[in-house]
């Protein structure tokens, strides 16, 4: 999930402003990458290049990679980061509901099920680990 996650963004850097602006990243984005301003690309590339990592973690968790370092640790905070991101949504919708796009809502819907999948691999892995 991470991997495809982090392979959106990279389609995003390719695809310019018009992906910027549909992929929910404001208008400031958008901008400075239809002016070609490497600033929209590196803060996207760094984005990827850590969902790649966690991408690598998953699939070490899962048995598929070498086990890399500091698994057990990696794997917790990736799934606390996921849950994180995915529940900020509940207070700002009970604070500022019409301020509220379409995009913060399915994008905080989407961290929250890569979270509960970490959480429910976790649990499942937490002895192999």
């Amino acid at each position: 999930m991470s991997a495809l996650a982090a392979a959106l963004h990279l389609a995003i850097i390719i695809g310019g402003g018009p992906w910027y602006r549909f992929f929910g990243a404001g208008e400031r984005m958008a901008r400075a990458a239809e002016a070609g301003r490497r600033y929209p690309a590196l803060v996207t590339l760094g984005i990827a290049g850590v969902l790649f990592v966690w991408a690598a973690y998953a699939l070490s968790g899962a048995g598929l990679l070498m086990p890399l370092p500091f698994l057990k640790f990696a794997l917790t905070a990736i799934a606390a980061v996921y849950m994180v991101r995915g529940l900020v949504i509940v207070p700002l919708l009970l604070v500022a509901a019409d301020k509220m796009t379409s995009f913060a809502v399915w994008s905080s819907l989407m961290c929250l099920a890569y979270g509960i999948v970490h959480v429910v691999g976790l649990a499942l892995l937490w002895s192999r680990l």
